[in-house]
């Protein structure tokens, strides 16, 4: 039988309410006690989990308030406790001047701030992590800093005032002056205390004690410093040292901020360095007497000009002062070397012909004496373009071993050699020359790649000169000489200073000078075919070798030298246009003497002599064939039997009678021909040599009449090309304004020159009048005409 169970209902009692067993002030009581241990520094002493237990039951029994400021009032309390002990103490005395027990004092007066905050950080660690508890609950509850925060809060109230702040950072000021002065200071000391007020921040935003106080007072003390010190310098050192002072700052204050400052202070500390030793200084530096970049340049102080350089780069107006001054330098040195050029080229309105080389060579005396008060001579020329050649290898070597070939100062050494270089009118003349003297036969101490060598930096030279047409004349000119006179060095050589100045110009540069390269070789291939045909007729007695020459592609200027040639000469000349009309029709011929030369064997007293003679001269030497030694001609009479014009019958009949050989005598003796001169054959003329070469037809530098036709004859080539310019770009765009045809024609001109606008305007107004153009009713463009 079952029994039934009577179910018994639990009670449930409410939780007993836990009753404080210790009073508070009770509880306060020791834990302060203990707190003030943990300041003593005696914390291994006490229990971790009873002073944590203290502050769990204050707070949670509703006594947080108490806790937290008797925990803050303790703190406080500490912190006076250290400053009167450790900090006052060590304020230095200030009566002392030494720099050794300066640093000694202000390191100890960091060392001690040191130690208190080490102390007291120590501590405040401790009690956060028995205040744990108070820091979750009643801190976040009352909006309150936690413990850690309020013992920061107070180590910046009690410790970082005055007049302990003031003699804080007066002594780190005080050491980092005594560091610049020379002396050895405890870097650690500072960086120790740096690191404290790093640490601590003004009202718990993202600024520190360091950046409000510290760093303001050193960037100001530094600006006090360094403007005196810029000052100071300058009176004291030369440039290079002066640079390397500054650059020793640099590094001393980059080091100070490295090792014991804070790393943002580094930018606006080098900002006050740059400031007052750099930009303020920049031109005084550079335009020192003795000592500047001049004196650098010239005693080739590389590293010096890597420093300067390496600075004035660091500063916004350093390289723009850095390339004014690189330049001036060279527009100096460049107007120097024209200036010398100016003062020798006197007297040029002067012209005492050509003598022969062997003349050139050997009275040098008399050249040399001549050279103040003569006419400008081919050395002056050659030396001129040496000269500017050895200024431009002296700085493309400063610039790329001083200035690490940087290009914006690359750009001021362009500017400035082209122009200086495009000041001396005669520059293009003086480069066509030097080439022409560097591609002749016989060149002697170079060999074939020494003279592509200087050929090469002739190019670099030759970039620079603005009026390339008037240096495509003269190189016509120097070009046709060698080529006629067989004077070059080698075919190759030519041909590889014509791709020079092909890649330079471009190929209508050198259409006409390859021309000439191309009617060489058909001379060649004709007189081959002449040789032929002389072989079946009667040859004449003189045998000529004849270079047919197209009128377009070389100097015709000399077309107006005429002469009547002797009977001889006549029938070789006869007997090859009757050759070559027969192989070509509707040509014309027109004899050129002064680019000849011949070979004639002359017999006189002592012997006979093969001489090399220009055909003007052979003509005057065939006058004299039939006279005895006592018969003479005067000048009237060769001028009439020749037709010679008087400048080219003075030149030969000057280097035939008073050059080194004088195969005919002057009456009266003297150096220069005149009209009233007459000639003799000199029968008694003897010479150690067989074959004897009297050059007249010689490079040499224009006189001032030549130059003023030469260049009268390159503007009116440039009127030409403006038009057939201002044509080709009308033909093409049919409609333009005035200023857009000008730039145009300025653009596409500017490799061969710098056309005037004006002169521009000039040929628009008269293609307009040739109905070309026509101006539109805006009267500011114009329209193509078809």
């Amino acid at each position: 039988m079952a029994s039934a169970r009577r179910t018994v209902k639990t009670k449930i009692k409410p939780p007993r309410k836990h009753e404080s067993e210790v009073s508070l002030d009770e509880t306060w009581s020791r834990l302060s006690t203990n707190i003030r241990e943990i300041h003593n520094q005696n914390a291994s002493n006490l229990s971790f989990e009873e002073n944590y237990r203290y502050a769990y039951n204050m707070v949670l029994y509703k006594n947080g308030a108490v806790l937290y400021k008797g925990v803050c009032q303790l703190v406080a309390e500490n912190i006076d406790r250290l400053a009167q002990s450790e900090i006052v103490p060590a304020f230095p005395s200030g009566s002392s001047k030494d720099p050794v027990q300066q640093s000694q004092e202000g390191e100890s007066l960091l060392r001690a701030l040191r130690r208190v905050w080490d102390d007291h950080s120590g501590n405040m660690s401790k009690l956060r992590d028995i205040l744990k508890y108070m820091d979750r609950v009643y801190t976040k509850a009352n909006d309150v800093p936690e413990i850690w925060d309020a013992g920061l809060d107070l180590f910046l109230k009690h410790i970082i005032r005055p007049p302990i702040q003031d003699h804080i950072t007066s002594a780190i000021l005080s050491l980092i002056q005594i560091e610049r002065d020379g002396y050895v200071i405890s870097r650690s000391a500072v960086k120790e205390c740096v690191d404290v007020l790093l640490d601590l921040s003004v009202d718990h935003d993202a600024k520190t004690v360091y950046k409000r106080d510290l760093e303001p007072a050193v960037l100001t003390a530094s600006e006090t410093f360094y403007s005196a010190e810029g000052k100071r310098l300058l009176e004291t050192c030369d440039a290079p040292e002066y640079l390397r002072r500054v650059e020793a700052c640099l590094d001393s204050e980059q080091a100070r901020t490295y090792h014991y400052l804070f790393s943002q202070t580094g930018g606006p500390l080098r900002k006050i360095l740059e400031r007052h030793l750099l930009t303020h200084n920049l031109s005084n530096v550079i335009s020192m007497p003795n000592s500047g970049l001049d004196a650098m340049v010239d005693l080739d102080k590389f590293d010096d000009l890597k420093r300067l350089h390496r600075l004035f780069n660091m500063v916004p107006s350093g390289m723009p002062t850095l390339r004014r001054s690189f330049k001036d330098s060279i527009l100096r040195r460049g107007r120097e070397i024209n200036l010398a050029s100016m003062s020798i080229d006197t007297g040029q309105d002067m012209d005492d012909g050509d003598l022969n080389d062997a003349e050139n060579s050997k009275g040098k005396d008399k050249g040399q004496g001549r050279t103040a008060t003569g006419p400008p001579t081919l050395g002056l020329a050659l030396k001129w373009v040496q000269t500017v050649l050895d200024l431009k290898d002296k700085f493309d070597c400063v610039w790329t071993q001083g200035f690490d070939s940087n290009r914006e100062v690359e750009s001021s050494l362009n500017e400035a050699f082209e122009d200086f270089i495009n000041l001396n009118e005669k520059a293009p003349e003086y480069i066509s020359l030097f080439i022409d003297e560097n591609l002749k036969k016989g060149l002697k101490g170079k060999t074939d790649m020494e003279v592509d060598a200087v050929l090469d930096k002739t190019i670099t030279v030759f970039r620079y000169i603005t009026e390339k047409d008037a240096f495509e004349r003269y190189y016509k000119n120097h070009l046709a000489k060698r080529l006629l006179l067989g004077r070059s060095v080698s075919d190759d050589a030519e041909r590889g200073m014509l791709a020079k100045l092909k890649v330079e110009c471009g190929y209508q540069f050198t259409q006409k000078l390859e021309g000439m390269f191309h009617d060489m070789k058909i001379s060649a291939d004709t007189m081959q075919a002449y040789r032929k045909y002389l072989e079946g007729v009667s040859a004449p007695e003189v045998e000529i070798s004849v270079t047919v020459m197209t009128s377009t592609f070389w100097p015709m200027s000399h077309s107006s030298a005429s002469c009547i040639f002797p009977e001889v000469l006549t029938r070789a000349c006869k007997s090859f246009e009757h050759f070559y009309f027969s192989r070509h029709s509707g040509r014309r011929l027109a004899w050129q003497p002064s680019l000849g030369n011949a070979d004639v064997r002359v017999q006189f007293k002592a012997r006979k002599h093969d001489v090399n003679v220009s055909t003007f001269a052979l003509v005057i030497l065939l006058l004299f064939e039939n006279l005895t030694d006592d018969e003479f001609l005067t000048y009237e009479e060769l001028k009439t039997a020749t037709s010679i014009p008087d400048i080219e019958l003075q030149r030969h009949l000057q280097s035939l009678a008073c050059a080194k050989f004088k195969i005919l005598k002057k009456h009266p003796p003297g150096r220069d021909v005149h009209p009233s001169d007459s000639f003799s054959f000199n029968n008694d003329f003897t010479c150690p040599m067989q074959k004897i070469k009297i050059s007249t037809v010689s490079a040499k530098v224009e006189t001032t009449k030549e130059r003023r036709e030469t260049r009268d004859r390159i503007e009116e080539e440039r009127h030409h090309q403006i038009e057939a310019c201002i044509v080709r770009i009308m033909k093409d765009r049919k409609h333009l304004t005035h200023n857009d045809l000008v730039n145009e024609v300025t653009r596409q001109l500017a490799s061969r020159f710098q056309p005037n606008p004006q002169n521009i305007k000039k040929r628009i107004e008269g293609l307009i009048d040739r109905e070309y153009l026509e101006r539109c009713e805006d009267r500011k463009s114009y329209n193509y005409l078809a």
